[in-house]
């Protein structure tokens, strides 16, 4: 019973360290195929659109007006 559980552990180990080597392999192929072929997949071209989205838009004082009022609502307090 014990070196049967000892078999399945090491095919169970061996199974798992197959598919990471497998895995790994499969990486560092696709990596070197990247940089092979890395100028048949040009970079977008950055839009103005982008840069609006990060920017700080200037409501972040009213976005934390109305969260105190709504947790003043719920705590019942009239505002």
């Amino acid at each position: 019973m014990i070196v049967e559980g000892f078999r399945l552990m090491a095919v169970g180990m061996l199974t798992v360290f197959a598919f990471l080597t497998l895995l790994v392999g499969l990486m560092n192929g696709s990596a070197l195929f990247f940089e092979k072929f890395a100028d048949r997949f040009p970079e977008p071209e950055p839009d103005g659109s982008a840069k609006a989205r990060t920017g700080n838009t200037g409501q972040d004082e009213e976005i934390a007006l109305v969260l105190a009022l709504a947790q003043a609502r719920r705590q019942g307090q009239r505002v």
